[in-house]
């Protein structure tokens, strides 16, 4: 299959790539600049453009047989005005861009992948989130409903859309994993406000094969939630990452200590999400890593190998 990435060259985009390279299928990447494209496996097709406007690559995406949208910028961070304009309009005008290289009525039947986050559903408290929950309320579940909305639009030409709602991505390069690790292998870790919020995760590996999934799966469109089948808590995610690092994890950090940190996009962290992969698992897409114990054994034992 040929494939066309957006977002290529961050975390969650460069391990999609070398694993749909692996798997022998052609791959294109979207670039800003070759620079950025440095750390991308040999071999891959690059083309150099702007995601949040209109260009030759467009051409080269309407040629694919699958688009995957990956373009939003980061929401770990203090949400001004301004970055909450940027959160949205990254995600928006990047989606609409890869709708507009779609083709009118076209023939090979182009399959848009695009994602989106569990924040559509808002802060759910213990209550379990499928795909037919509704959406939330607030400035992520706002973003998450416009994300979406500009996608749906490729349906109108005859694409399958499939919304790819992640959860916390983990992984040694990036992700949720990445930015806890110093403080945990120091002993520094702790739970986040009371820890009794919802954490959706996903090992990277199982994303990666769960895009490649929906991909080939044809008859699957509209929502999928991109998660593990057993969220945890963060009390329960501090207490496996302490376990497996073999190291204390007894400093929580108060809530209102985060929000100082942080400001608004502490909800993320101090409310969440207890989200289930309905569509894949209905489907039957086969997890490696269904739990955080497996999934964190894998992710450490590659930094040990890494080292070796």
């Amino acid at each position: 299959m040929k494939f066309f990435i957006m977002g290529g060259t961050g975390f969650i985009g460069s391990s999609l790539i070398r694993h749909l390279f692996k798997k022998g299928h052609e791959v294109t990447a979207l670039a800003r600049s070759a620079a950025k494209a440095k750390n991308l496996p040999p071999g891959i097709n690059l083309i150099e453009g702007d995601p949040l406007g209109p260009g030759q690559w467009q051409k080269e995406a309407a040629r694919a047989n699958v688009i995957v949208n990956l373009v939003g910028r980061p929401i770990m961070t203090r949400w001004t005005k301004t970055a909450r304009r940027e959160i949205m309009k990254t995600r928006v005008i990047s989606t609409r861009m890869a709708v507009r290289a779609i083709p009118e009525n076209q023939a090979h039947g182009i399959t848009l992948i695009n994602a989106n986050a569990a924040g559509y559903y808002g802060f759910t408290k213990d209550n379990v989130v499928t795909e037919e929950s509704p959406a939330g309320r607030g400035f992520l579940a706002e973003t998450a409903k416009s994300w979406q909305a500009e996608a749906e639009v490729a349906v109108e030409k005859g694409a399958r859309v499939v919304i790819a709602r992640l959860g916390a991505i983990i992984g040694r390069q990036g992700g949720a994993l990445a930015k806890m690790l110093p403080s945990f292998q120091y002993g520094l870790g702790g739970r986040l406000g009371s820890g009794r919020q919802w954490f959706p995760w996903m090992h990277i590996h199982d994303l990666c094969r769960a895009v490649l999934f929906v991909a080939v799966e044809t008859e699957i469109s509209g929502a999928v939630n991109m998660c593990s089948p057993n969220p945890v808590t963060n009390i329960e995610l501090t207490r496996t990452l302490a376990r497996e690092l073999r190291r204390p994890a007894i400093l929580p950090v108060p809530g209102f200590m985060l929000k100082l940190a942080v400001g608004g996009a502490a909800e993320i962290a101090l409310e969440g999400q207890r989200m289930v992969p309905g569509v894949l698992e209905r489907h039957g897409f086969d997890f490696d890593f269904p739990t955080l114990e497996e999934a964190l054994r894998d992710l450490l034992k590659r930094s040990e190998d890494d080292r070796s």
